[in-house]
């Protein structure tokens, strides 16, 4: 798939650069759906996962992946994953909803993204980390008979929806799983997910979660 089309205009060497509406993408894949599929959806955290569950929940059986070995310290991973099991049953009652609990590895993270710790918030620190953790989605949907994985990490204004997809299709060739191509925060997404978030009463977190996103809040 290509992500830019590159438009020349007539006069002078001028040139747009058109980005690829990934929320576009996501509405075709779903509008072509005969009955629902399976979908392993890597969360974040409990907040954006909120609505990302709620425009999805109609086309697919969702499972939710908890894996995020960047958060620090442990009781601030211990405190979203809770959250997170907390939405999952404030929504489960009329929805096929279950969740995959992953062990916390932050010394793996820290070696993945060691020679980058002063990188700033979203440059290659934060790209190592985008797809580690949607490496891990893509490999335990591939073993478990999955239709689609994806992330709800671009519901963010601060995540590179570009990259996100990038990677995603990436991971997708790799280990011949699709991926749902998606930008969340289309639509007022990150909006609803506020409202959301306080509609049942979810912990929203004042930083990313790595040691180095809280260092440099």
């Amino acid at each position: 798939m290509s992500f830019y089309v590159i438009i020349t205009l007539s006069v002078g060497w001028v040139v747009n650069i058109i980005k690829t509406n990934y929320s576009i993408i996501c509405e075709k894949i779903l509008s072509d759906f005969k009955g629902k599929k399976r979908l392993l959806l890597h969360s974040c955290c409990a907040p954006c996962s909120s609505y990302v569950i709620s425009y999805l929940i109609n086309y697919f059986d969702i499972t939710i992946l908890y894996y995020n070995p960047n958060i620090f310290p442990y009781e601030e991973y211990e405190k979203r994953k809770r959250e997170q099991i907390k939405l999952i049953h404030e929504l489960n009652e009329n929805n096929n909803l279950s969740f995959i609990d992953c062990d916390y590895d932050n010394e793996l993270y820290n070696k993945s993204v060691k020679g980058f710790e002063n990188e700033p918030e979203r440059g290659s620190r934060c790209s190592i980390c985008y797809e580690m953790r949607m490496e891990k989605a893509a490999i335990i949907a591939k073993e478990n008979g999955y239709d689609y994985f994806c992330t709800t990490l671009s519901v963010s204004p601060y995540k590179n929806a570009d990259l996100i997809n990038e990677i995603g299709e990436i991971l997708e060739k790799k280990y011949n799983i699709k991926w749902l191509y998606s930008d969340f925060k289309k639509k007022d997404g990150y909006k609803k997910s506020i409202i959301l978030s306080e509609k049942y009463g979810l912990y929203r977190q004042n930083y990313c979660g790595c040691i180095y996103s809280k260092r440099d809040t």
